[in-house]
């Protein structure tokens, strides 16, 4: 993963109708979804729930096949995985970011 794939998922999920649609597919997995699903669950206009899929598509956060008539959409879960991987890069030098001690909140005065 480079910056500009970086950047490209992000500037793609950086849109709330976007990031809805994104998270609804991540939920179904490898099931996937058909845009008719998508509209139904979401309430989004067909047309522009196919400019939001192309995009998503095109920031190769989701992958689609054609069953039959149908496109289904799913998570690329490889491209997913190396974004995490990316933003996760040499974070906290190497150690777990997850603190051994819960920490209280210091009160500002």
């Amino acid at each position: 993963m480079d910056n500009d794939n970086a950047i490209s998922a992000f500037l793609a999920l950086g849109q709330e109708t976007r990031l809805n649609v994104f998270r609804l597919i991540v939920q179904r997995g490898d099931t996937g979804l058909t845009p008719s699903e998508i509209i139904e669950t979401l309430g989004i206009p067909n047309a522009t729930l196919s400019f939001h899929l192309k995009d998503l598509v095109d920031a190769e956060l989701l992958l689609v096949v054609r069953q039959g008539r149908n496109l289904i959409y799913r998570p690329n879960a490889e491209h997913v995985q190396k974004l995490s991987d990316f933003l996760l890069d040499n974070c906290c030098g190497g150690k777990s970011c997850i603190p051994t001690k819960t920490f209280q909140k210091a009160k500002v005065k």
